[in-house]
């Protein structure tokens, strides 16, 4: 579970890059994809605290 936190970190960082830069629609998807990935991680961090 520590690499959805760490491909969640990555896509941030992509996106402040991205942003930076210029590129809105680039920034704008990796946001999503830290955004779904942090998600995921608290919902499987969840189940896996009650088994």
């Amino acid at each position: 579970m520590a690499d959805l936190i760490g491909l969640a970190v990555i896509f941030l960082i992509l996106a402040l890059i991205a942003y930076i830069l210029g590129a809105r629609g680039v920034a704008g998807f990796s946001m999503e994809i830290a955004k779904w990935l942090v998600i995921i991680f608290i919902i499987l961090a969840i189940i896996s605290y009650f088994l």
